[in-house]
Order: C-alpha cells, then structure tokens, then sequence
C-alpha cells in the first residue's frame, strides 16, 4: 500500500510527540553487541573528557592517540547501525537551565545558570528565556524560515535518520531539512573556500565499536529552539556507540563536549541518544526529500511569533501537490491524487 507523505510524517510526529518505545532489530555486525549501563527506562548519564582539554583539537588527538591511531575496518568489520532512528533523550538543557530537561527547554520555567556562557551570550540567552516566559514560547525560530538546524541541533531533531558506516566515510542522514553529515574516517580536515556551513566539516575515526568525531567550521546558529546561541568559532567532539538495553533494545549513544571560546566559558559536556525505530519501517516509512521553501508551511501569528505547520494540521500544505501547470494531465507533484 502507497502512503502519502503527509501522512507518514504525520504518524512520526506523533509517535515522537507520544513518546512510545519500538522493540529493536537485531544487531547485523561483526562486533559484539555492547549493552546499555543502567536500569531499563533510565537516562544515561553524561561523560566527561578524560582530563580538561582547552580545545576541540586536543581532545581528539589524546583519544586518537589513546586508541593508538583507531581501529582500521573494514567492510565485513564495520559496525552496521542499520534501520530507522529516532530522536531520544537528550541532557543538553541541563547545561544551561536550572532542573532543565527537554521538558522545559522550548518552554516557560527553568532559570539560567550563572558563568556557563559568556556575559554576551548569557545576556541573550536571558532575553530569550524571558520572551518565552512571557510569550509562552520563542517568538522567532530559524527553522520556520527554512534555515538548516546544522550542528549541534542537528543532534536532536524529532525525524528519523539513518546511518551507513564504511571504513572511510560515515554518512548521518537526518529526514528533516534534507541534511546529511558526511565523516571522513582518519582524514584531515580541508576547506578549500574559507567557509562555515550548517553542519561543518566532520573528520573521526573508530575505536573498536566506538566513532569519534571532530567538527569545526560550524556557522553560528543555537542549541535547540529556547537554549542558547552558538558562535561561528564553536567544535564538537562526539563519541558514538551502538548499545543494548535490558530490554533488548538498540540505542545509538553519543557523549558529546562543545568547545565555544566566544560563547561558553569553558568546554560543556552532554549525552544524546537515538533509539531503534523497527515499527517504522514496518509501516513503510522512509527518508524522503524535505520541501521547505516551496510549501509556506511557516508562518507568523500577529504576536511575530514563528511557527511551522505540520502534517496534520489542517491547513498543512503538501509541497508534492503543486504543480505550475495544473491543466494539463500528468502535472500534479502528488501522482496519488492525480
């Protein structure tokens, strides 16, 4: 049975929004399956660099060097994070806010921790979290406009992705905004026009079962919608890893630092996870192309707050059934209507 997108990204949105759980697939690598630390139903919790690093450059090279240049895989040894993921929990709002979670991040409560950010960014990030106290939420959000959530946003967006692992690159596939992070496994990196972009450039390597990844050239963007700015000077070093929990269930755990001289006064530490999403793929769901600019599905109320519509929502507008040429047969974006 064909399924419209409006209505696959509708059932995404609300499992996301729900909340529910998916049963994994099993593991297709050559690798021992590591399991999950905790309890079931636990958060995990964050890991800290080794020692302090000043900068992004020499956390890497000291895990580098601790895991004696990585592990050089191949094909038949790769560790394979097959199916459809989903966004998952996320520690990063703790960082800032007082009590923060997810639960608050994009809404009214939580205060601003003192000396995380730097007096400017700090500055803003106050304003921002007064504007959503006052006005229920923030009243400007960069996605509406179609911009690209890029890194580290890119690391909780609630759309599924995909990961495919080779020995020399790693490809991070997320569905919304079409935006697609390729790593250079024990490359350098290189930018050949002097230029940032939404998601950097991205060089890593394994560690038996673990990826480690360095990003730079970010352009300046934020956290997530009602956290605090980044600056154009911001890197990241991640640490991913494919695990179980009790229940059997795959998870992609990532410990992530941020190192931002402009924007934080020392490097932040947060975990992420993505879990296994087996009941999507039984229903068909797939990575499709993301429309954006041409669906004016983002709007503003008459307070100047931005919003996006979602599939769902009444007045959703299906980018696929546009068409410049209505009259003649065969024109319409949507061939299942016609």
């Amino acid at each position: 049975m064909k399924i419209r997108t409006s209505l696959f990204r509708g059932f995404v949105f609300l499992i996301l929004g729900a909340g529910i759980q998916f049963q994994a697939l099993s593991q297709n690598s050559a690798i021992e399956q590591a399991v999950m630390p905790g309890q079931s139903g636990e958060n995990p919790e964050v890991e800290y660099p080794p020692q302090d690093f000043a900068t992004a450059e020499a956390h890497y090279n000291y895990l580098l060097e601790q895991a004696n240049g990585g592990t050089q895989h191949t094909m038949a040894t790769i560790p394979v994070w097959d199916g459809l993921w989903s966004a998952g929990y996320n520690s990063m709002p703790s960082i800032f806010l007082e009590e923060g979670s997810m639960a608050i991040a994009m809404r009214p409560g939580g205060s601003v921790k003192e000396g995380v950010l730097t007096p400017e960014y700090e500055e803003h990030f106050r304003a921002r979290r007064a504007e959503i106290d006052e006005n229920g939420s923030q009243l400007y959000d960069r996605l509406t406009n179609c911009e690209y959530p890029g890194m580290p946003r890119w690391l909780w967006e609630p759309y599924v992705k995909e990961f495919v692992n080779m020995p020399h690159q790693s490809w991070m596939m997320n569905d919304f905004m079409n935006e697609t992070r390729r790593v250079y496994i024990n490359g350098e990196h290189v930018n050949i026009d002097g230029k940032h972009s939404a998601t950097g450039d991205s060089i890593g390597f394994w560690d038996d079962d673990k990826l480690i990844i360095w990003t730079k050239w970010i352009n300046p963007a934020d956290y997530l919608r009602g956290m605090p700015l980044t600056s154009n000077q911001i890197e990241i070093v991640e640490t991913w890893q494919q695990l179980t929990d009790a229940n059997g269930q795959r998870q992609l755990l990532t410990q992530v630092t941020f190192y931002d001289p402009i924007g934080l006064q020392s490097p932040q530490s947060a975990v992420y996870t993505h879990t296994a999403s087996p009941d999507l793929e039984e229903f068909g769901a797939r990575i499709r192309n993301w429309e954006c600019t041409t669906s004016s599905n983002s709007f503003q109320d008459e307070e100047g707050r931005t919003f996006f519509r979602l599939p769902g929502d009444p007045e959703f507008i299906d980018p696929r059934g546009f068409t410049d040429f209505p009259e003649i047969p065969g024109q319409s974006l949507n061939p299942m209507e016609q």
